[in-house]
């Protein structure tokens, strides 16, 4: 499988509901960060992420965290 393509190199930060997202792993998606279905024919999936509770979330949105869906500061190393 290919590399995602890195959709930007800083995390996308977002008062989020609670509810059930597909967080886009791809990177092709123009709806970052989450899932429009631009991963068909890639061999990449969205990954289903559940909110409990109103929060502030920081997506990753170069696609290479350690603990996706959320940035744990990967892009600065890239």
């Amino acid at each position: 499988m290919d590399d995602p393509v890195i959709a930007q190199r800083f995390p996308y930060v977002i008062e989020m509901a609670p509810g059930t997202y597909y967080w886009c792993r791809c990177g092709r998606s123009k709806t970052q960060p989450f899932c429009d279905g631009a991963h068909k024919g890639t061999g990449f999936t969205p990954l289903e992420t559940k909110i409990d509770q109103p929060k502030r979330v920081a997506f990753c949105g170069c696609k290479r965290t350690g603990s996706p869906p959320f940035c744990d500061g990967t892009h600065s190393k890239l």
